[in-house]
């Protein structure tokens, strides 16, 4: 391929310049590299395209049709450059992104509404769901997905923090049944979790050397929403295993307390992920790039409270 752009290259050159000589001067080439060039096209092509004498570099009737095919494809090549780097100035179009309904609330939501207010033309539509999607057949540019994510045929993958997940409980509770110290101490507390169908989830924790350790917890209350969660565990229900970011503010005003030591803390990575292709949209990552530099400071912020703690 890169011959065939070479030849044309030569070729174009050589035909406005006039000359072989002049065309190897502009493209930085010898003469013999241009005239190889050329004689390589014209047998690839079948035909003559110019009438050679020692004196002058005419072209011939093929050669003129050619020439002008050629024009017309270097014109659509600089307009579609021209497009790329407008499009690199001013961000325009429809970004389509999926995300977990809490998790995509109060942490990805305002990143892309700040990064729409900065970009008049670009165009936000966001799926809140807590159920996976699938991103080419629903037609997503992009989604934010936690935890592991398998590699996928078609798709790109970009890690974007950490997502720290602790046990807490109110004073009220920790008041009457006491304060768990060590994983084993779980099993005499009532916990509220989460829970989906006949699913539960198992609450995780990193254990000596950094092995995952998954642990059942008793519990009456099982919600399949984490904003329950929260509610449930501030109401005195039981102890909560939930993500720091979205208990920082009832810890910060001591409606919340941390419990275990930090260092059973686990944390589960939060990807971008999209479907593979050779250009990627400039809005696209964009939004990627945002999500990237400003996620971590939102998934952390309440790392300090809880090593407080």
């Amino acid at each position: 391929m890169s011959d065939r752009l070479g030849g044309i290259a030569a070729f174009v050159q050589a035909t406005e310049s006039g000359s072989f000589a002049l065309a190897a001067e502009r493209l930085n080439l010898t003469r013999s590299a241009v005239g190889k060039s050329i004689a390589r096209l014209e047998q690839r092509l079948g035909v003559r395209l110019f009438h050679r004498t020692t004196r002058s570099l005419n072209l011939t009737e093929d050669g003129q049709t050619f020439y002008e095919s050629c024009l017309r494809a270097l014109k659509e090549l600089e307009t579609a450059e021209a497009a790329l780097d407008s499009g690199r100035q001013s961000v325009s179009g429809r970004l389509r992104v999926s995300m977990s309904i809490v998790f995509g609330r109060h942490c990805v939501a305002p990143i892309l509404l700040e990064l729409a207010r900065r970009h008049p033309g670009l165009e936000l539509d966001l799926s809140f769901n807590d159920r996976p999607v699938d991103l080419i057949e629903d037609g997503f540019d992009l989604a934010i997905r936690g935890g592991s994510v398998a590699d996928q045929s078609g798709l790109m993958i970009r890690r974007l923090g950490e997502q720290r997940m602790i046990v807490v409980a109110s004073p009220a509770y920790l008041a009457r049944y006491g304060t768990p110290h060590d994983l084993a101490d779980l099993a005499q507390h009532e916990g509220v979790v989460y829970g989906r169908g006949s699913q539960i989830k198992c609450w995780s924790f990193k254990g000596p050397e950094g092995r995952l350790i998954q642990q059942e917890v008793r519990c009456r209350l099982r919600l399949d929403d984490v904003e329950a969660l929260v509610d449930a565990a501030l109401s005195g229900a039981g102890l909560g295993w939930l993500p720091c970011w979205l208990i920082a503010p009832h810890v910060k005003r001591g409606a919340l307390v941390p419990v275990l030591s930090p260092d059973f803390a686990i944390g589960y990575p939060m990807y971008a992920v999209w479907p593979q292709s050779p250009h990627l949209p400039l809005r696209t990552r964009l939004a990627i790039d945002a999500l990237a530099a400003q996620l971590p400071l939102r998934l952390s912020e309440m790392t300090a409270n809880h090593q407080a703690g």
